[in-house]
């Protein structure tokens, strides 16, 4: 990827290293990590170095009256106003010029702008929130309407207290897995994966060890608003699936129903919450009708934040057959692989490179019961 603020911009860090040595770095790290658990073939999957992200936060720079896009700079001391972004999926691309030069043509849209975040769908569905240090008027309402028509977006308006939802707050994503289409509706301010391209990859991973499993039924932690659930339910009869967010419940269930998959019940539990109820230690009203004891659970997938596991659901996810693990940081990764090698042994490992030109990774293992 070539961009004029490489080295000034803090979002791309591995500027000087060219794309095909970060991703030789970043596998060697892995295999580093994993070493002690695991010294088998590390599936890597790369990404584009350009165009890659359906999702971007600037901030808005103003000065001379006029209003710029800015990003943190490299030394984390200030900011530096960009004139592009490369790394952002073509849909914001798109839009990000014309944005600017309506904001900057309009008194009413620019007063006290002060961030836009953008996502997007590879499909080309575009959601702009605008943020504000002031409350949002009707003359703010009709100028984002006529701005919505012009980008053929869909636009939000924030500020203290203040949402103003114009169309729609969601985009609708559709990623082909193994010759089928699955629609995901995103919403703004819930999590999604950045990387749509690699994140098909790793649910066609994640899928193929499920396919391992031969079957039974699955329990999801962490399961968001459905990335990994409804892609891998057709490998189980019956799946089980943990949220502690309200809104990627929310989304899940819509998402079920859009694909028309039956056999997911979503939850909203916490990964405490959930290890508690299955150690039958508490009785949940959310899991009202739910039957844990009809549930054959074969397999468990978890995908947690950078925190990684904690010490109760690493103890719980033990005593299941087949782990699923997809990581975001591949440091509490090998923390918790040192728990569950006593018990599990590491059939597969993959990375996923959803962040070039950055050090962070996307990573996943498979383990199996040992027979001893």
């Amino acid at each position: 990827m070539k961009c004029r603020h490489f080295g000034a911009c803090g979002s791309c860090t591995l500027y000087a290293i060219d794309y095909k040595k970060q991703l030789e770095e970043k596998h060697r790290r892995l295999a580093g990590l994993l070493a002690p658990f695991y010294q088998g073939e590390i599936e890597t999957y790369s990404s584009s170095d350009t165009h890659y992200r359906a999702r971007a936060e600037f901030r808005i720079w103003h000065e001379r009256e006029r209003c710029d896009y800015a990003m943190g700079n490299l030394s984390k001391d200030g900011s530096v106003v960009i004139e592009e972004c490369p790394k952002v999926i073509r849909p914001i691309e798109e839009r990000m010029g014309p944005l600017l030069e309506a904001v900057n043509e309009s008194a009413v849209l620019s007063r006290k702008l002060f961030a836009v975040e953008f996502l997007a769908t590879t499909t080309g569905e575009c959601l702009i929130t605008m943020l504000y240090h002031r409350q949002l008027d009707e003359a703010w309402q009709r100028e984002a309407r006529a701005l919505e028509e012009q980008l053929n977006a869909s636009i939000i308006g924030r500020a203290r207290k203040q949402r103003l939802v114009l169309s729609r707050d969601y985009v609708t994503e559709v990623l082909e897995i193994d010759s089928k289409k699955y629609k995901y509706r995103h919403y703004e301010g819930g999590f999604t994966q950045p990387n749509p391209f690699v994140n098909r990859e790793m649910i066609t991973w994640a899928k193929a060890r499920a396919a391992e499993v031969g079957g039974g039924d699955l329990l999801e932690a962490y399961c968001g608003l459905g990335n990994f659930t409804i892609p891998l339910a057709d490998r189980f009869g019956k799946v089980l699936a943990t949220e502690i967010s309200k809104n990627s419940i929310k989304a899940a269930k819509e998402n079920c129903t859009l694909n028309g998959v039956e056999n997911i019940a979503f939850v909203r539990l916490s990964s405490e919450e959930m290890t508690s109820a299955l150690r039958k230690e508490r009785s949940f009203n959310r899991l009202k009708g739910i039957d844990i004891d009809e549930y054959d659970f074969r397999c468990v997938l978890v995908d947690p934040p950078r925190a990684g596991l904690d010490e109760a659901t690493r103890k719980l996810i033990s005593t299941f057959e087949n782990i699923i693990y997809i990581s975001c940081n591949p440091e509490t990764l090998a923390r918790d692989l040192e728990h569950l090698s006593r018990s599990h042994e590491v059939q597969k490992g993959a990375l996923f490179d959803q962040f070039p030109h950055t050090e962070h990774m996307e990573s996943g293992v498979f383990l199996r019961m040992r027979n001893e």
